[in-house]
């Protein structure tokens, strides 16, 4: 009577280690082609966490940034306005038409960047109506300017766009500037430093294109 309890027991024991060999082996097949995927999100995290800190870091900005690109970008929109109505031109000095046609390559992309900057911060992308201290659009042209501008032809065009541009110019360089001193966004100041940069530059070639005409 021992023995077979003896047996039966054993067989017992057996069996249960078998099913739970059969369970493991069961529970295990998720659990082991899981485990790639798993390890590729250890692998990726590393690399996951760069782009994270990235845009978390691009995420910052302050009141500086936001009205920044809010009146940098309808001030952009003017000058491609001006510089496509060049453009559609006759009779203007070719120097003149390529600078239009720079003017309009850079500042394009400039106006979609910042664009997409006011979304990803949640901010409107209009300028508010009612601007704060110490904001202004300097150099933008009026109604009238823009008017003159459309009517007139050949030299004269030349002429009127290089003298409005470069108070346009002027003006984009004095917003860039606030940008840089009191932006807190690491890409915004780069761009507002840029904007400095080559409209600068910009003014000198169109003060000397202004004085061959």
């Amino acid at each position: 009577m021992k023995k077979t309890l003896t047996v039966s027991a054993a067989a017992i024991a057996a069996a249960i280690a078998l099913a739970g060999c059969a369970a493991g082996t069961e529970a295990g097949s998720p659990a082991t082609s899981s485990m790639p995927g798993m390890n590729q999100g250890s692998s990726a995290m590393p690399s996951g966490s760069a782009p994270a800190t990235s845009a978390a870091a691009s995420a910052e900005f302050n009141d500086a940034d936001t009205m920044f690109a809010q009146m940098m970008i309808p001030h952009h929109t003017q000058a491609v306005t001006m510089s496509e109505t060049m453009l559609k031109k006759d009779g203007i000095p070719a120097p003149v038409s390529e600078l239009a046609t720079k003017i309009k390559a850079a500042q394009g992309p400039e106006i979609e960047k910042m664009t997409g900057w006011l979304e990803s911060w949640g901010q409107p992308t209009a300028m508010p109506t009612t601007m704060p201290s110490g904001h202004s659009m300097s150099g933008m042209m009026g109604e009238e300017d823009m008017a003159k501008l459309e009517a007139a032809q050949g030299t004269e065009a030349a002429k009127l766009f290089l003298t409005q541009m470069i108070a346009h110019h002027e003006g984009a360089v004095m917003m860039a500037r606030t940008e840089t001193t009191d932006g807190k966004n690491a890409d915004a100041v780069q761009l507002s430093k840029d904007i400095v940069s080559d409209q600068e530059a910009e003014i000198q070639e169109m003060k000397d294109l202004l004085a061959t005409l």
